[in-house]
């Protein structure tokens, strides 16, 4: 095995389960994983349709978005990947889609409110869409930018990339991420179903309330706390 096989096939299999799940049309979408200890991650080619895709294919690139090994141009995300993997050390995948409920959610430049019980399974708050980029971050290095983007939206409202493992760009798409890229793609469709069932909750009623607290600590807890007692 070559010393770089084991995140291609691992962002191979997570790329492939996007469109399974349906979280992705055409050649939309990337995910990402990381060796920590060589530095580099694993990232889809740009605009390579996913059945064309192979463990091969995959493009490893270092943490300033370099190409280390591969003959296809990484996916213009690339360097958001690898401004967050720099920053944040103890992830290891990262998933962006454009996803349709999720999506519109961001174009919408809202938050997602917790608003049940299926969404406190994973968070214990709304879903945080960060701020469109203002003009200077654009006609610059938007890709890397966008990473800082990312970045400043979880630090202004006093979150930890380790307590909430996604976030809405606003105007853009979705952003997850996880200890590996299987993880991050979990976490891609989990925000997909929150973002169809709390777009499905306000047309129900447009007054429909939070969760109130002692649920969201029950259904968070039983799944993440201490004591939890969710599955084998």
């Amino acid at each position: 095995m070559g010393k770089y096989e084991h995140i291609q096939q691992a962002a191979y299999e997570a790329n492939m389960q996007l469109p399974s799940l349906g979280l992705v049309i055409f050649t939309f979408g990337n995910v990402s994983a990381v060796d920590r200890s060589k530095e580099v991650f694993a990232i889809k080619p740009s605009g390579v349709p996913y059945a064309e895709l192979t463990p091969a294919k995959m493009v490893v690139v270092d943490f300033d978005a370099n190409v280390v090994e591969g003959k296809l141009r990484p996916s213009s995300d690339t360097k958001t990947h690898a401004v967050l993997y720099k920053h944040w050390q103890s992830v290891g995948g990262i998933a962006h889609t454009h996803s349709m409920y999720a999506t519109a959610w961001a174009q919408a430049q809202r938050d997602i409110p917790i608003f049940g019980t299926t969404h406190a399974d994973h968070n214990t708050m709304d879903i945080p869409c960060a701020q469109p980029m203002d003009d200077k971050m654009i006609v610059g290095d938007y890709e890397y930018q966008t990473g800082f983007q990312i970045m400043n939206c979880l630090n202004d409202r006093g979150l930890s990339f380790e307590e909430i493992e996604m976030v809405l760009v606003g105007n853009h798409a979705p952003f997850t991420w996880g200890k590996t890229a299987e993880k991050a793609v979990y976490n891609s469709g989990v925000l997909e179903a929150i973002a169809q069932m709390a777009f499905l909750t306000e047309q129900i009623n447009p007054e429909a309330p939070r969760l109130k607290n002692a649920l969201i600590k029950k259904h968070y807890d039983r799944k993440h706390g201490p004591g939890s007692y969710y599955g084998q």
